[in-house]
């Protein structure tokens, strides 16, 4: 499984959870940075990722256009890198089975 962090989140969590979440990327590294959310959205479904933001626009997108991609919608607030990736390792046994439920489309992590 493969997420895709929107552009308020670090590339650097490509690389500190590349051992639960390989292949992972993020919008600045895909040359995305100035991209809509629209175009991003297609990037994701094209390419079989999960986006994680913390915005709700992509929230409210799985909500209208139903997966694929899935939403991994952070509700924590702004936190530093260290933080988000603790949530996210945290919670790598919820994510994979979010990611294995066809039915699924956004899941909130507080």
């Amino acid at each position: 499984m493969k997420l895709l962090f929107d552009q308020n989140l670090s590339f650097k969590l490509c690389h500190q959870l590349s051992d639960v979440f390989p292949e992972s990327s993020q919008v600045r590294l895909v040359g995305m940075a100035e991209y809509d959310d629209q175009q991003i959205w297609q990037y994701a479904k094209t390419n079989d990722f999960i986006i994680v933001s913390q915005d709700v626009d992509f929230a409210d997108m799985a909500t209208l256009y139903g997966p694929p991609p899935k939403v991994i919608w952070l509700r924590c607030g702004n936190q530093p890198t260290e933080s988000i990736e603790k949530r996210l390792r945290d919670h790598t046994e919820a994510i994979t089975s979010f990611d294995q439920d066809s039915t699924a489309t956004c899941w909130e992590i507080y």
